[in-house]
């Protein structure tokens, strides 16, 4: 029997969307109060924090800002921030406190107002400035934001495999598809591939529905020991393996626009959960953009390199397929709220292992991959998550 380290045993949320009436720390509050509640926790057993930077209000310290609005005086805290990767990262890092008796029991949480509380202007300078992911002096003088440089993650991929704009689209109509029996879902109207190949142009070959939303929100998940675990009310939530990948810093040092260190990730995670990619059940993949699903699943090894595109147009991640991904609508469609949007990956994941998944539950849920990718495919966080028959 596998021994696992620690176990989610709580998950929260709170609203998702257009939240103009929460602070970026109420949202956060919602969903800690929320995950705190799902585990029959309060806040008085909650001895360690982790938490990502808020873009919206720049707190210093934001760990310790959040820990004091909220009445926590935990003997382990810290701030997280590999981008996208942040998400997967809390999880791999609260089960690493509570393993070497840093803690008992870890909150997890990230959110932020990142529609109502920054304007568009304020987002567009921050997609092209400090926020870009480019390269201060070599790149950002030349004015990429975020879309473009994942534009040419796409436009090389399409280049070297043949990989179309339909089967990019593919993947955001899904995500719809899912958000749609998601009732916190940012965006749930059904789309088509026309509507997305006919979308407006972002930067080629994205249109507005190949990009992820901006959105307020926050997510919580609470992990704990194994022990706590098993007298908890609910099923826990067992983290199994977990891996990294680095590829680089800025896109201009990228050895590769089509190959990410999400195969280091990805294989570090197997390695340590004795399984392999055709083990999992679904798979809760970073979705920033339509291309970036794609490659995810050439690099963690469920489909062969190049052919990610035809995975998709063949079904293979809608909830009938071979591997759903994303049952909650992902980045594209449930909600993207910056930096902490990753931990809602997390949250889906442990729903659905725990059948408290609603409309969209599934039926194979013993095992989950939740994959968190930062900056321009460049950092990565892979987690393997199971239920009990999966020890």
């Amino acid at each position: 029997m596998m021994r696992a380290a620690a176990a989610i045993v709580g998950t929260g949320e709170s609203r998702i969307g257009v939240v103009p009436d929460r602070t970026s720390m109420e949202l956060i509050a919602d969903a800690a109060a929320q995950a705190l509640e799902n585990a029959g926790l309060t806040f008085k057993d909650v001895d360690g924090l982790l938490t990502t930077p808020s873009r919206v209000e720049g707190w210093p310290m934001p760990c310790v800002v959040v820990a004091d609005a909220l009445g926590l005086k935990p003997s382990y805290f810290a701030t997280v921030d590999v981008a996208g990767a942040s998400g997967t990262s809390m999880i791999h890092q609260a089960a690493m406190a509570v393993a070497t008796g840093a803690c008992s029991t870890v909150l997890c949480v990230a959110g932020q107002s990142l529609l109502s509380g920054m304007s568009r202007g304020g987002a567009i300078a921050s997609m092209a400035t400090r926020g870009s992911a480019a390269h201060a002096e070599l790149e950002q003088p030349l004015g990429p934001p975020i879309p473009a440089l994942y534009a040419l993650v796409a436009q090389r991929h399409m280049h070297e495999y043949g990989t179309t704009h339909e089967q990019m689209a593919q993947v955001a109509v899904e995500m719809r598809r899912n958000a749609g029996l998601n009732p916190n879902a940012h965006m749930r109207e059904p789309i088509t591939v026309e509507d997305v190949i006919n979308a407006p142009m972002i930067t080629s070959p994205l249109g507005r529905l190949d990009c992820s939303l901006v959105s307020d929100g926050a997510g919580a998940v609470i992990v704990t020991t194994p022990e706590r675990a098993r007298n908890l009310n609910g099923q826990p939530v067992w983290l199994l393996g977990a891996g990294y990948g680095l590829g680089h810093a800025w896109v201009g040092d990228s050895g590769s626009l089509t190959t990410t260190a999400a195969v280091a990730s990805g294989a570090d995670a197997y390695r340590g959960a004795s399984i392999s990619p055709s083990d999992i059940d679904f798979a809760c993949l970073y979705d920033c953009f339509t291309i970036t699903v794609i490659a995810e699943l050439e690099d963690l090894g469920f489909c062969p390199k190049g052919e990610g595109g035809a995975f998709v147009e063949s079904g293979g991640i809608a909830r009938s397929g071979i591997l759903p991904v994303n049952p909650h609508g992902g980045l594209l469609s449930a909600g993207h709220s910056g930096v902490p949007a990753g931990i809602f990956h997390v949250i889906e994941a442990a729903r659905q292992i725990r059948q408290e998944g609603g409309d969209r539950q599934l039926e194979r849920v013993s095992t989950a991959l939740v994959h968190g990718n930062g900056g321009i495919i460049g950092v990565h966080c892979s987690l393997i998550l199971g239920g009990a028959d999966a020890l």
